[in-house]
């Protein structure tokens, strides 16, 4: 293997044409040089140099390994400067894993927040279910996740929840319960269900729902895909429980309706998920701390809300 030591000496006598001058740039004595040189030349029986007066000449082979030497340093030059880029929040990469509802209506104002503070962070959103996304955390696939929390008891993973979002009951315009000004579990304890997916932490909440009553969901369908959910309720299908954000537009749009459940609360802590034993790289930590000071810190009293109040709150206030 080649010494690095001796070749970079190499490289600094032919780049300045002086031992004098490269053992300044490399900060040892000059002797210090030559011996690295003459070490590097009789390991592989060659001459890098020829002399003429006090004049040095690269020899052929010398030519040869200085053309290699130089793309070798170049870069390595390029490997210091991306990675002080990083160290100084300059370049870097960040993979976050997300659920599908939170990536389409959360994730817009959090890396818009984000991406303001550090423009030129690269980031990688993959989407999936609550589990989908735990899991990839586990697989390193992905850095940071913000996920429902789940009951995951994995000392591996510290959950930091930071914002709290309402799980309602939708239903399509033309429903009978569409009218009542409230309704009860027992009003839709028997209603074809569009449940999500495994995984979901929306689905763990509705099975509790329905065990804590002593009932079972009558399950019409299963699906992660929030749209087609929606879109199955809008055409009559069925009821379904889904976050408020997620299904906002559409009851604006007269499209479904939505209602919530008389004397019962549903909601779902939104949390970041990162490893406890691997060291953040400096992008995630970045993005914790711009989580950390735009969403939690900012929560009246530290409660945790809803962080689409908070995005739509500080949208009136900018207004």
């Amino acid at each position: 293997m080649v010494n690095l030591n001796q070749l970079r000496a190499f490289y600094f006598v032919a780049k300045y044409d002086s031992y004098t001058i490269a053992a300044q740039k490399l900060f040892i004595t000059q002797p210090a040089v030559t011996a690295q040189i003459k070490l590097f030349e009789n390991f592989y029986d060659i001459t890098l140099f020829n002399r003429k007066g006090r004049s040095l000449f690269l020899s052929h082979i010398g030519k040869l390994l200085f053309e290699k030497a130089e793309k070798i340093f170049a870069l390595e030059n390029d490997i210091e400067k991306m990675l002080t880029q990083i160290k100084e929040m300059d370049r870097g990469l960040l993979t976050i894993g997300c659920t599908k509802a939170y990536a389409k209506h959360i994730m817009p104002s959090i890396v818009s927040v984000f991406h303001r503070a550090y423009p030129n962070i690269r980031i990688i959103l993959e989407e999936g279910s609550s589990m989908a996304m735990i899991n990839s955390l586990r697989e390193f696939k992905n850095e940071i996740i913000v996920v429902a929390q789940m009951e995951v008891k994995d000392p591996r993973i510290q959950f930091v929840p930071f914002s709290q979002e309402e799980i309602v009951v939708i239903m399509a315009v033309g429903h009978p319960l569409s009218r009542k000004n409230e309704i009860t579990f027992h009003d839709i304890e028997n209603e074809p269900i569009i449940l999500k997916g495994t995984g979901s932490g929306t689905r763990k909440r509705v099975v509790q729902l329905y065990s804590s009553n002593k009932a079972a969901p009558n399950v019409f369908m299963e699906s992660n895909n929030t749209e087609f959910i929606i879109n199955l309720v809008e055409r009559g299908e069925g009821i379904s429980f889904l976050v408020k954000p997620s299904v906002e537009q559409k009851v604006n749009e007269k499209k479904i309706v939505m209602h919530r459940l008389k004397d019962i609360r549903l909601s779902l802590d939104v949390s970041l998920g990162f490893s406890k034993n691997n060291p953040p790289s400096p992008a995630a930590s970045a993005f914790y701390e711009v989580i950390k000071r735009s969403f939690i810190e900012e929560s009246s009293q530290n409660k945790i809300g809803s962080i689409m109040a908070k995005i739509l709150a500080g949208q009136r206030f900018k207004e």
